[in-house]
């Protein structure tokens, strides 16, 4: 005969298992950091050149991602495009033009770009040197799956 103290025990080993299983199948939360600029690798792209800081779940994101691009002269990072996800950009040098909400905007350093969930969004470097701009992403439970 099963007795309570049986169930308990095999509650408590069913339940100890999935927890270890889900840990196991989540990749490791992101803690507090702090990155050097030069500890993080260049890798030149075809038309730019990127440096990836991070890119890892939260306690409260399911990912956080920061990466800062380097546009040469004239060149555009990609065709107009959008994603569920939100994204802060960060211009450092040089200037640019967005396209936001439908028009093309021209910011220079210091400046901020919110691209909203699903709209579509660009950027171009319209100066004569090159533009630096930080790109901080983020998806969470609420974000849109398409």
């Amino acid at each position: 005969m099963i007795t309570l103290r049986d169930m308990t025990i095999a509650a408590l080993s069913v339940t100890a298992t999935v927890g270890v299983t889900l840990a196991a199948s989540n990749p490791k939360v992101m803690g507090s950091v702090a990155v050097e600029w030069n500890d993080v690798p260049l890798k030149q792209e075809e038309v730019r050149a990127v440096r990836q800081f991070f890119r890892a779940p939260t306690a409260t994101l399911n990912e956080l991602e920061l990466h800062v691009t380097t546009l040469p002269a004239g060149a555009t990072s990609h065709a107009p495009h959008k994603h569920p996800n939100e994204e802060l950009v960060i211009i450092k040098e040089g200037t640019v033009e967005v396209l936001v909400d439908g028009q093309l905007k021209r910011v220079g350093p210091g400046s901020v770009v919110f691209n909203a969930s699903n709209q579509m969004h660009s950027l171009r470097n319209v100066g004569d040197g090159p533009a630096t701009y930080h790109v901080i992403n983020w998806t969470t439970a609420a974000t849109p799956r398409s």
